[in-house]
């Protein structure tokens, strides 16, 4: 079984065809890198061949590298894993640099082959690394192809000449957006900007690429940066206008990452380093920089949790064994925001939605949320009218429950009130099939207890969405006491259609994401209620990975929705309710009319438009700050750990079952440090002994709720970590 297929026209072109079978995109392994090379030493190697197209067999190019590589490449090098590393990463250079090469005399830079990439689709990191080798890039005009390099979204950097390539194609300023943030373009803005070098019809693609072909010229072939005189576009850093776009670059990075993402360091490292020295030695440097950020643990967690497990998680990984369950025709009770949402995200996928609420008027608004979502991505250009008209056509706004007759999945959505809840329940189940699924959108009540207004409590399921729906990645589903395998399959089968990503725990107050984001929120609260700086507060929030602070994110979920659910906790737990002292702080600021964003008024100040101006000065009136002020690793230890705790909690009494839907749905639902790759990460990165220590520390100084959960202490006393108990090596 081959990845990449060879074959030479009568015409003396040859083609080298990338399509992995059985996979929707290609990926490259290590295998088929040695496929490709092969294939180039034949093309390079036969004097009847004229020239290579390099293209793909699928409607999109590649999706970038097979990541688990990376861990096979450490394995293999035994008690050297870095030499493993670098000698894999400078075999990809190898070959890309014979692509660039193709053969030609390296003094007089003549006697090459042309070689052409061709572009069907989709071509993402490793993807768009090989064809920036090759002498030049033509591209199908799909709108909805990608191009681009997104290796920093997961902990890394682009390693196989991607970094060297782009920053010497573009200049260091122009290519940033690109290598630092991610940036993904069509393709046409790809050529506008330099990244291809040609768009043309999809139906044209091969023919224009063998036309190239056959009538390039010695000059087409050499690189600008291996010709005589090169200088980098933009300037070198040793250039004025070069060495300001450097220290730009460097503020830029610092400001956006807190110092917490060595990618993005070494990436610029990298750059700058590289545009010092010739080219092949700038690829070495790329190397050794990559090397190095692969052999920080931070980039190995943020690699295993947000590609490796998330995709797992978005395959299916814990889906019961029953047969298919996707969703044709979906019910939604509730047009509200979150309602809303969740008809737009389903409507766009495919699906056809019933969107319910007990007036008219708020069921056509719900629609109407819809049309805004797409009426923005019109002005960005992502939506064309007909595609607008399409997901519309497919939500049906209406006040009537047997408009949801045919349904096989119902998402509830009303206001988080038990009684209401029932309410809707039993209406709509009195006119949806038998085997139809009740999903209940909650994020704080137990599903056991709302599914006792269900006359099928094995079909009842909860599906915990997070605002806004439609940018949002996790969902949490809850399975209840009496919940079956098929509703969870429903559920999750769902998830997958709307393209999301989701986790599966089991039933509970405030389910696994809130029950670690509230502490959180909680402890900032009571930081300012001792006296600690608000500023101290949430800077050390941000100085740990964290994107909000925590009284930022209350603010930004309202301090009046905080009190109520204070009250209902406090009525649910009575003595054993654990916040009072939290309570004091929420409970003034709802009083003085400081409800958060929505109101211009909370934590913070904000000016007509609601934009932050900056922490509230009034703060200090009620809760003096006290003269002398903690240390700022004791304030982020006592964020980070309430949060990681309540996480170990929530696995220790089963309400998360696999490690990895607590690392991917922490930094997906909340935003937990994704540096770290998730609390059970971060644990491990810091060891389950010096952890404990710190529990210690924290409790006796903090109170019970920093208290070590025996799990952790166990590890601790055995010197194992998650990933290496039972639960991680499933992981």
């Amino acid at each position: 079984m081959s990845d990449f297929h060879y074959s030479v026209d009568a015409d003396g072109v040859a083609t080298i065809t990338w399509d992995i079978e059985n996979r929707s995109m290609n990926v490259l392994s290590m295998e088929g890198l040695a496929e490709l090379d092969a294939h180039i030493d034949t093309a390079l190697g036969d004097d009847a061949v004229k020239g290579v197209i390099v293209t793909s067999g699928k409607p999109d190019f590649a999706g970038g590298m097979d990541l688990n590589v990376i861990a096979r490449m450490k394995e293999m090098a035994g008690d050297q894993p870095e030499k493993g590393l670098f000698d894999g990463i400078m075999s990809m250079h190898a070959t890309l640099r014979k692509i660039e090469r193709a053969g030609m005399d390296p003094k007089k830079l003549k006697g090459g082959k042309p070689i052409v990439a061709a572009l069907p689709g989709t071509a993402l990191g490793i993807g768009l690394e090989i064809p920036l080798a090759c002498h030049r890039i033509i591209a199908a005009d799909n709108p909805k192809a990608k191009i681009g390099l997104p290796e920093i979204m997961v902990g890394i950097f682009p390693g196989a000449g991607g970094t060297t390539r782009l920053a010497r194609k573009l200049g260091a300023m122009a290519a940033a957006p690109f290598l630092l943030e991610g940036k993904l373009s069509e393709p046409k803005k790809a050529k506008g900007v330099g990244i291809i070098d040609e768009v043309v019809p999809g139906d044209d693609l091969l023919a224009r690429a063998k036309e190239w072909v056959l009538n390039a010229t010695d000059a087409d072939l050499v690189k600008p940066w291996d010709a005589k005189g090169y200088k980098m576009p933009g300037g070198a850093p040793y250039h004025p206008a070069g060495f300001m776009t450097f220290v730009g670059a460097s503020a830029m990075i610092n400001g956006k990452t807190q110092g917490v993402y060595p990618a993005a360091k070494a990436l610029l490292s990298a750059v700058y380093e590289g545009a010092l020295v010739p080219f092949d030695t700038a690829l070495k440097v790329e190397a050794r920089w990559f090397t190095h950020v692969l052999m920080n643990p931070s980039s190995s967690a943020m690699i295993r949790s947000l590609f490796i497990n998330k995709e797992a998680l978005e395959k299916g990984a814990n889906r019961p064994q029953v047969e298919d369950e996707k969703v044709a025709k979906l019910g939604v009770l509730g047009a509200g925001m979150m309602g809303a949402g969740i008809a737009y995200v389903a409507a766009n996928a495919g699906i056809e939605v019933v969107l319910i609420d007990a007036q008219q008027e708020a069921a056509e608004k719900g629609k109407a949320h819809a049309e805004g979502i797409l009426d923005k991505g019109m002005k960005r250009g992502k939506v064309s009218e007909a595609k607008k008209a399409e997901v519309l056509g497919r939500i049906t706004p209406t006040t009537d429950y047997s408009a949801l007759e045919g349904c096989d999945l119902v998402v509830e959505a009303v206001f988080e009130d038990p009684k209401i809840k029932a309410e809707v329940t039993a209406k709509a189940e009195a006119v949806l099939p038998e085997d139809a699924i009740f999903a209940t959108n909650t994020s704080t009540l137990p599903i056991s207890d709302l599914a006792r207004a269900s006359k099928r409590p094995e079909q009842f399921i909860g599906i915990h969405f997070f605002s806004p729906v439609d940018k949002m990645l996790l969902v949490e589903i809850i399975r209840g006491q009496q919940t079956g395998d098929r509703a969870v399959a429903k559920a999750l089968d769902f998830v997958r259609q709307i393209r999301k990503t989701p986790i599966v725990v089991n039933d509970a107050r405030f389910f696994y994401a809130n029950r670690c984001i509230i502490p959180y929120i909680n402890e900032g609260m009571r930081l300012v209620r001792e006296g600690v700086a608000p500023a101290l507060v949430e800077n050390a929030a941000k100085l740990m990975g964290m994107p909000l602070g925590p009284l930022q994110l209350v603010d930004e979920t309202s301090l009046d929705l905080g009190a109520k659910i204070a009250k209902a906790t406090r009525a649910a737990m009575g003595d054993a309710y654990p916040d009072g002292d939290v309570d004091e702080v929420v409970f003034w600021m709802v009083e003085q009319d400081r409800l958060g964003r929505k109101a211009g008024a909370g934590f913070y100040e904000y000016d007509a438009k609601g934009k932050r101006t900056g922490l509230w000065s009034g703060l200090a009136e009620k809760f003096p700050q006290a003269e002398v002020q903690p240390d700022l690793i004791t304030v982020q230890h006592r964020l980070m750990f309430v949060q990681a705790l309540e996480a170990v909690r929530a696995l220790e009494q089963g309400v998360l079952t696999d490690i990895r839907e607590g690392d991917v749905g922490a930094i997906l639902g909340w935003g937990f440090a994704p540096w770290s790759g998730g609390p059970f990460s971060w644990l491990d990165m810091l060891g389950a002994g010096f952890a404990v220590e710190v529990c210690d520390r924290l409790e006796a100084d903090h109170g019970p709720r920093f208290q070590a959960p025996q799990m952790l202490r166990g590890m601790a006393e055995g010197a194992g970590s998650f990933y290496e108990t039972s639960r991680g090596r499933a992981a």
